[in-house]
């Protein structure tokens, strides 16, 4: 297997992995901000979306009909997704 594959496997088995332990998880920021300055702002923005709809909930008494809760899980996803581009930002900067 190339190193290529290698990699592509890899990002994808903890894609796959992550989507199923996400659920339960907020985002957070794990971008590091000198190596990736627009993707940890907006991951920082992420993170802080999340929390507001979590505040809204809350002030609603969780009355939204399940609305808020599936924009909380998009914003894991697009997490998750931020960070397998740095991810991939850092394994392409490897290669030269």
């Amino acid at each position: 297997m190339t190193r290529k594959n290698l990699l592509i496997n890899t990002f994808l088995s903890a894609a796959l992995f992550c989507s199923g332990v996400t659920l339960a998880q907020d985002p957070v920021q794990d971008i590091d901000p000198n190596r990736h300055p627009q993707l940890a702002a907006a991951q920082r923005d992420v993170v802080q979306a999340n929390t507001h709809i979590s505040d809204a909930q809350k002030f609603d008494k969780y009355d939204m009909q399940g609305h808020a809760e599936k924009a909380r899980a998009l914003l894991v996803q697009v997490n998750q997704e931020l960070k397998l581009a740095a991810m991939s930002s850092n394994a392409a900067s490897q290669k030269k």
